[in-house]
């Protein structure tokens, strides 16, 4: 497994990974149209990898899980982010924004990361596992922007890295909470730990992102 950087960004805002999106979203232009059977691969890895790590104490390597077929797409550097729920309610959510690592060595990190590493929730249990709902993220390529008016909500997911701070809100939040474009921003800026201020001085960017998740068997 390659060395993973520690610099994540970690959702701060209740249910703030939550969203209703069709499972069929439009995916990033650099990793291609996923299929059901990639996204459910996806999102199996995910679970196996929190089990993993939990009877192992250790990040499980790609070659450990054998009958997951790993095809290009899910080989594709992308960044992504994994929402954990239990009964509704959101139980961890870490994610990377730059694609420095495969996709699906990225959902293996940040779904035991979400599960183990989130500061706001003490680390999900074996038996949580089996009842979590588990969501993936994936995101686009960044691009930057310098007016509100670029900003769509529902379709966009806000970054800003303005000096030693950053933040990130995903694309599901906005619609989520019922914010209009300005609201998101402002938001944004508070995930960054900054005061909105007018115009747009920092670096901020939009995103898109495909978001599919899975429903726990009982």
């Amino acid at each position: 497994m390659a060395t993973w950087t520690t610099r994540k960004i970690v959702s701060f805002i209740p249910s703030l990974c939550r969203g209703n999106f069709p499972v069929e979203a439009n995916l990033p232009q650099q990793v291609g149209l996923l299929t059901k059977e990639e996204q459910d691969a996806l999102l199996r890895l995910a679970r196996l990898a929190i089990g993993y790590f939990q009877s192992h104490g250790r990040e499980p390597r790609l070659g450990e899980f054998p009958d997951i077929l790993l095809t290009a797409a899910m080989q594709h550097p992308s960044g992504a982010f994994v929402s954990l729920h239990l009964h509704g309610e959101l139980r961890g959510c870490i994610g990377i924004i730059e694609p420095t690592h495969p996709l699906a060595e990225a959902v293996i990190h940040n779904a035991i990361a979400a599960a183990n590493r989130d500061p706001r929730f003490v680390p999900v249990t074996p038996r949580e596992l089996k009842e979590l709902e588990i969501e993936i993220s994936v995101l686009g390529p960044l691009e930057p922007i310098t007016h509100i008016s670029e900003i769509v909500v529902g379709r966009h997911g806000l970054f800003i890295d303005s000096r030693a701070v950053r933040g990130l809100l995903l694309p599901q939040v906005a619609t989520e909470y019922g914010w209009d474009s300005r609201e998101f921003l402002e938001h944004t800026y508070r995930k960054a730990g900054l005061q909105p201020v007018p115009g747009l001085p920092d670096r901020i960017f939009r995103f898109e992102a495909a978001i599919f998740s899975d429903t726990p068997k009982h």
